[in-house]
């Protein structure tokens, strides 16, 4: 067994690639975003500021985060699966991520998790900080108007209420954010595989990467 990292843009598709290529192989899908997501969405309901580096760790220290194997992420026991999904969550993430104190202990129990191989990671700093040395390196990527309609489509199936406009430029802004923060900014790795999703199917996109697996 080897290990998998996915990184890349917000709705390009990571979680959803990584979940259906686990299934496939038998992997354990680990979604990192969850866990960014998770905190955030514990400081929101804590109202805690999202700019208080201080307050944001206190409440991470303090919140035990479970992933299901089907995929189901729970905080403190609670299923949050749907509650994380929001946008409000989506962009709360994006700010206690840049904080190093919750990277730091974020990532040291990613990189625990991983340890034993047969893992398919995604996120932001899969490839660049969290797993190295992985096997197989993914930056995915995809329109930003496409990515907006996915995540659109998504959010209203959900039945949440949301603007496409709104959606669009929140994207673009936390795209600015992830790539230009000092901790662990998201980058392509000299030695990852990228994939442009804007046009693929889940079906082809995964059979590219089982291409890339069985040819290594």
């Amino acid at each position: 067994m080897i290990n998998i990292a996915i990184d890349g843009p917000s709705a390009s598709g990571k979680s959803t690639i990584a979940k259906r290529l686990a299934k496939d192989l038998g992997y354990t899908h680990i979604d990192t975003g969850a866990m960014y997501r998770a905190v955030a969405f514990e400081c929101i309901r804590q109202n805690v500021d999202l700019e208080d580096e201080v307050a944001c760790f206190e409440v991470a220290m303090k919140t035990e985060i479970e992933l299901s194997p089907e995929g189901s992420i729970f905080v403190n026991g609670e299923d949050v699966s749907n509650n994380i999904r929001t946008d409000e969550v989506s962009q709360g993430a994006s700010k206690v991520s840049k904080f190093a104190r919750i990277r730091e202990l974020l990532v040291a129990k990613q990189r625990k998790m991983a340890e034993k191989k047969g893992f398919v990671m995604d996120g932001r700093d899969i490839t660049s900080v969290v797993l190295p040395d992985a096997e197989i390196k993914i930056f995915q990527t995809a329109d930003v108007t496409v990515r907006a309609q996915r995540r659109f489509e998504e959010l209203t199936k959900k039945g949440f209420d949301v603007e496409f406009d709104a959606l669009y430029k929140e994207l673009v802004d936390r795209d600015y954010r992830d790539m230009n923060r000092e901790e662990s900014p998201l980058i392509k790795v000299e030695d990852a595989i990228e994939i442009d999703t804007t046009y693929l199917s889940v079906d082809e996109i995964v059979a590219l990467i089982k291409k890339y697996i069985e040819s290594r």
